[in-house]
């Protein structure tokens, strides 16, 4: 099966997996406007697709700090029980819609409190909201299972509360832990502590580096505080000099040979001047050279996509067939933060399947 014989329709009936996608950064733009218009807060217009517009065009800066920027309208109207609640049912339900099958949906409460929530009872209410849409999306007949990675933002101190509700609710919905927010200037190791007592913990957990910031944050990720996946990790290409030759420097290597997943966001890459093209995008390298590469939505209104959009781009830009989506679907489920036995039934008992009935 070649690239040039799968159509979109095709591809939103496949099976599919994501890792790396933020809640706050997937809204529905109609949501938006009514939850603002519901607590006075003011938007750049009114009209959803006229909003949905203004994210695009306003993440397309190539500025990963002017992209977290446009978050502010996103979090306004998620400072209310009622906003998480409506926000996280519908971001299952939107998953469900795009044929994912299972979904990591990350967020850092410490966003949500200014209405006068407690961190716990932001991951409580969220909890609460992704359940309803689970179970409303089983009922419909496109069942999707979502876990929940909690962040820390990397440039505040409430680093460590975070872990420590990773740790709270791990029985309760929530599989792993992250940091997130400027890479440069604050790096991964500045929160040693908290990393640590997850690892004491056992609660699994993945950095953001190698976005804006190049191979020191990757290694100090991995080799000081001991991450198990790297969210993005687009610059490990700085240590393989030649990509066509495929010589990997020790790092790259390191991420290679030890199966280290890479949560990679093409659009996502593009808006923050991390990659040029999709067609040039390194990912498509990298799979080639036999990294564990996943495909991933980062923020789905900001960056105007879908599960459905980023493989068709890969297959319309970068020449990706449908065993290569399959396989990064496959990969993303083998390094899920989930038990062994739960990430080998999803890809046993649906994707494999569901790639079988699609084509």
């Amino acid at each position: 099966m070649t690239a040039t014989r799968v159509d979109t329709e095709v591809i939103r009936r496949l099976p599919k997996a994501v890792l790396h996608d933020h809640l706050d950064g997937g809204l529905r733009p109609a949501t938006v406007v009514e939850l603002a218009d519901a607590i006075g807060h003011t938007l750049p217009t009114t009209d959803p697709d006229e909003l949905a517009a203004w994210y695009y065009e306003a993440a397309n800066s190539g500025d990963l700090v002017r992209y977290i920027a446009t978050f502010e309208h996103t979090l306004a109207v998620m400072q209310t029980r009622e906003g998480l609640l409506r926000t996280a049912e519908e971001y299952v339900l939107d998953l469900a819609a795009d044929g994912v099958v299972y979904g990591e949906v990350r967020y850092a409460p410490e966003l949500n409190t200014r209405g006068g929530l407690t961190m716990a009872e932001v991951v409580e209410t969220v909890q609460e909201g992704l359940a309803a849409g689970m179970a409303k999306a089983a009922a419909a007949g496109t069942p999707v299972r979502v876990g929940t990675l909690l962040c820390g933002m990397r440039m505040f101190d409430r680093v460590r509360e975070a872990a420590d509700l990773a740790v709270a609710f791990r029985d309760a919905g929530v599989v792993g832990f992250d940091i997130a927010g400027a890479e440069d200037g604050f790096p991964p190791a500045d929160h040693l502590a908290a990393f640590e007592h997850l690892r004491r913990e056992n609660v699994p957990f993945t950095i953001h580096a190698g976005e804006a910031h190049g191979l020191p944050s990757i290694h100090q990720a991995l080799q000081v505080c001991g991450a198990q996946r790297i969210g993005h990790g687009v610059r490990i290409t700085d240590d393989i000099p030649d990509l066509a030759a495929g010589k990997l420097g020790r790092l790259a290597g390191w991420v290679r040979d030890r199966r280290i997943a890479l949560e990679m966001c093409p659009t996502s890459n593009l808006q923050t001047g991390a990659a040029t093209s999709i067609a040039e995008h390194p990912i498509t390298a990298l799979k080639d050279l036999g990294f564990r590469v996943t495909v991933n939505t980062d923020n789905r209104l900001v960056s105007g996509t879908t599960m459905t959009r980023e493989m068709t781009l890969l297959v319309q830009e970068a020449g990706w067939s449908v065993e290569d989506l399959r396989t990064v679907t496959v990969n993303a489920l083998k390094s899920a933060f989930l038990p062994f036995d739960e990430r080998n039934a999803l890809i046993r008992d649906v994707v494999l399947p569901g790639y079988a009935a699609a084509l």
